[in-house]
């Protein structure tokens, strides 16, 4: 017994003895008083007119709050912000997870960027539908592109949203926009065919795909083959670079299979490497092709007019959707109606109904 209490003693911090004084407490404080110090909506709109990346950072969480109480202030940022935006070109870019989406946006963004481009990246994480939480590990995985003084890397979290965007995308494009970058890449989860959301906010869609993981076969699919403007065979690089001419040669003969496109534009295949930059400059080559056909016969213009009006069809969507689970009455019923459903003593269409019902009472 001796012996133990012999050797707990020796791993015991001696009396006397106290760690040295290495944090400034005023410091803190002063750090902690900023912090509660909550700016202005005009003072955000100033910043971010300014190219102030802090004011842009902050009034992105203001829109992608669930908070009612920042609903008001993020309208009034975007308001002020949207005679300054639609000035750019929006590229999604969307691919199986394992693609390389996040290193090739890292290489093609530093391309833009080289290039006297300012590149904002609005990176959609995957959220958990156990948790709910998100990594968002993209600005871990572009280490170079975040450095970048003409790049801003957002990632966000997708919640609930299939297609793999996060819910005030749309509003976050116009704010960066308003910042002066004229270059927005949106980065989705890449969920297979979701991704009717993301085509639905950008000028251009690429599609990221790799060779020798079956994934010609897999990626043959009507629904994201319509949308894609452009297909990118990725890692193609050592020994991988037959495999990858071969898809870019399978996945040429299948887009030819397909309707001309509204824009009469014809998408291609090319392949990349993410690591040796092989290609990079050759997909931005084909973007700005599209581009100046697009813009040339109109269909650039008529394409963001078509968007902003689906975009305002899914944000009535959006806020009936929270009016009506924000009704008190909804909410005091709400939890004996699932229960009730639960038991099988009301059918869920009988339910729904009856709480349709409960609402539109208050109108």
């Amino acid at each position: 017994m001796s012996d133990l209490n012999k050797q707990a003693g020796s791993l015991t911090e001696k009396a006397g003895i106290s760690p040295p004084e290495i944090t400034n407490v005023s410091a803190i404080n002063q750090i902690k008083f900023k912090r509660r110090q909550q700016p202005t909506t005009q003072e955000l709109i100033s910043g971010i007119l300014e190219g102030n990346r802090t004011a842009l950072s902050r009034a992105i969480t203001l829109v992608e709050s669930t908070n009612p109480e920042h609903a008001e202030k993020a309208q009034e940022i975007i308001n002020g912000c949207l005679a300054h935006s639609n000035k750019s070109i929006r590229i999604g870019i969307t691919g199986v997870p394992g693609v390389g989406k996040s290193t090739f946006i890292e290489a093609f963004g530093t391309h833009l960027t080289q290039a006297g481009k300012k590149v904002a990246v609005l990176a959609v994480d995957p959220s958990s539908s156990i948790s709910h939480g998100s990594i968002l590990g993209d600005k871990t995985r572009m280490e170079e592109l975040v450095k970048d003084e003409n790049a801003f890397i957002r990632p966000s979290a997708s919640g609930e949203n299939l297609g793999g965007v996060a819910r005030k995308t749309r509003e976050t494009i116009i704010l960066c926009e308003a910042a002066g970058f004229d270059t927005i890449i949106i980065e989705t989860v890449g969920v297979g065919q979701s991704e009717t959301a993301v085509h639905s906010m950008v000028d251009f869609f690429l599609l990221l795909k790799i060779s020798g993981a079956g994934d010609e076969l897999q990626g043959i699919k009507r629904g994201i083959m319509e949308m894609a403007d452009a297909i990118v065979i990725n890692k193609a690089d050592g020994d991988n670079i037959k495999k990858a001419n071969q898809a870019k040669v399978e996945f040429n003969r299948a887009l030819h299979l397909f309707p001309l496109k509204k824009s009469n534009w014809q998408p291609k295949t090319t392949t990349c490497s993410s690591i040796t930059k092989d290609g990079i400059s050759e997909i931005w080559n084909t973007i700005s092709d599209y581009f100046e056909m697009t813009k040339e016969s109109g269909f650039f213009q008529e394409k963001r007019n078509e968007q902003n009006q689906f975009w305002m069809m899914e944000t009535i969507d959006e806020q009936l959707k929270s009016n009506f689970y924000n009704q008190p009455e909804i909410i005091a019923q709400l939890k004996q109606i699932k229960k009730a459903v639960q038991n099988n003593e009301i059918s869920p269409f009988a339910a729904a109904q009856f709480l349709l019902d409960e609402y539109k009472k208050n109108f």
